[in-house]
């Protein structure tokens, strides 16, 4: 943690003062630039042209199937221009996964700010078990060969 132990940070005791808050919401801040930094790439990129300087996911370009994150890059693109419903469309699980990390990245600015943990989902017990199953069923059905979910390929 950039030479600062997890004690400095969550002691129990609000940041106070200049520099303890900026020692403590450093990390956040840096976490937006680079979110920020991604999103620029991305509405660059424009991933929904195709051919774009933006890489293809390579479960689809060479075994041919949607794998849960395929259409990410486009689901994306279509959030930072406000059409959620294109957004759902290309990735329906990614969006709600966006919802829950910013969840958690808020609880972890706010544990941070006010020197103790903040619970999210992130520390329920059975977030890694869900979290699989929900994935390894989008991508078995996702990849479906009939009707209605061939309407879920990107």
């Amino acid at each position: 943690m950039l030479g600062v132990s997890a004690e400095t940070v969550y002691s129990g005791a609000p940041a106070r003062g200049p520099r303890a808050r900026a020692r403590a919401l450093g990390p956040p801040l840096a976490v937006v630039a680079a979110g920020a930094a991604a999103a620029a790439i991305v509405l660059w990129g424009d991933p929904t042209t195709p051919g774009g300087p933006l890489p293809v996911c390579p479960t689809k370009a060479f075994f041919g199937i949607d794998c849960p994150g395929c259409g990410a890059l486009r689901m994306l693109y279509s959030l930072l221009h406000g059409d959620l419903p294109a957004a759902l469309r290309y990735n329906a699980v990614t969006v709600v996964v966006l919802g829950l990390l910013a969840w958690s990245f808020a609880a972890w600015t706010t544990g941070r700010w006010r020197g103790r943990w903040v619970r999210s989902w992130l520390h329920w017990r059975w977030t890694p078990a869900v979290a699989g199953v929900v994935l390894a069923v989008w991508f078995v059905v996702r990849n479906l060969p009939f009707a209605p979910f061939t309407a879920l390929y990107v």
